[in-house]
């Protein structure tokens, strides 16, 4: 899995997630969990990973939205 953004803002995650979904690319966001522990102050970006062989397709989809 790749990292394909990073970001302290769930909403704009979600966002990137539904574009990916639409494009049939399968994401996972990581760090929530350490993002909630430290106060969810933001300190800690969450990841919004792909699988390795669906990165280069991902980056075009984000891109192409104007999102990457």
């Amino acid at each position: 899995m790749r990292a394909i953004v990073a970001s302290n803002n769930p909403v704009r995650l979600s966002f990137l997630a539904a574009l990916l979904a639409d494009a049939g690319i399968e994401t996972m966001v990581l760090d929530t969990h350490a993002s909630i522990l430290e106060g969810s102050i933001g300190a800690i970006p969450r990841r919004l990973m792909v699988a390795t062989e669906d990165y280069d397709r991902a980056r075009r989809v984000l891109r192409e939205a104007g999102e990457c």
